[in-house]
């Protein structure tokens, strides 16, 4: 495993809510200053997530490899497996479960006038109440500690989820005033389809991880 295998994960972060409010704030009175503030507070919350995760992972791990020195078995390695597997079935169950809920949610009209200090707190906030994206970042900083894979294997997720938040801001910036159709496409995309997305990105990973757990068996 490498970083590249966890990298389409990061559409499941984005894919969704996150997304259309993204749109949202490409569309309103201060579109870059309040873009560039969500996405900074995306960007700090995302990369402290999957660090956590990575920490306590490699810290767990290493006191169950110091005691089961002891008892002569050194291979912690499925433990972490079945872990990380459990979260991505939770993840695809909240998923599936919340694959209805069509529209954008009623108070996004409210960030329309969005300054940069607010529209950072609530890129912050939204990636730490959304289930999908906490189990989503648990699951990403495990796998990396599972492979002993080095702190660094975490940024390009963490940069290509931010990319993908800056789409719409990238848009208008191209775009220009044609970006309107190209911004209403993504928010219908996001709102609709998503969740399909996301189920099949789930079933990829899930899929590499019980990989892991018939070789190490």
């Amino acid at each position: 495993m490498n970083f590249l295998t966890i990298l389409p994960l990061a559409v499941v972060m984005v894919a969704g809510t996150q997304l259309v409010v993204a749109v949202f704030l490409a569309s309103s009175d201060r579109p870059r200053a309040a873009s560039m503030g969500f996405l900074a507070g995306a960007g700090l919350v995302v990369g402290a997530g999957v660090t956590v995760s990575w920490v306590l992972t490699r810290l767990v791990g290493g006191l169950a490899t110091d005691a089961s020195d002891v008892a002569g078995k050194v291979d912690r390695g499925p433990a972490i497996d079945l872990v990380v597997l459990a979260l991505l079935v939770s993840l695809a169950v909240v998923v599936w479960v919340r694959r209805n809920r069509a529209g954008p949610p009623r108070w996004l009209g409210s960030i329309e006038r969005a300054d940069p200090r607010q529209a950072l707190r609530l890129g912050a906030l939204l990636f730490v109440v959304t289930p999908t994206d906490d189990l989503t970042m648990a699951a990403v900083g495990a796998s990396v500690a599972r492979h002993d894979l080095p702190w660094w294997h975490l940024a390009p997720f963490v940069l290509l989820t931010v990319l993908l938040l800056a789409l719409p801001l990238l848009a208008l910036l191209l775009l220009g005033r044609s970006a309107a159709r190209a911004l209403t496409r993504m928010r219908e995309w996001a709102e609709g389809h998503a969740w399909i997305v996301n189920e099949i990105v789930i079933a990829f990973f899930a899929l590499l991880t019980v990989l892991d757990l018939v070789r190490s068996g």
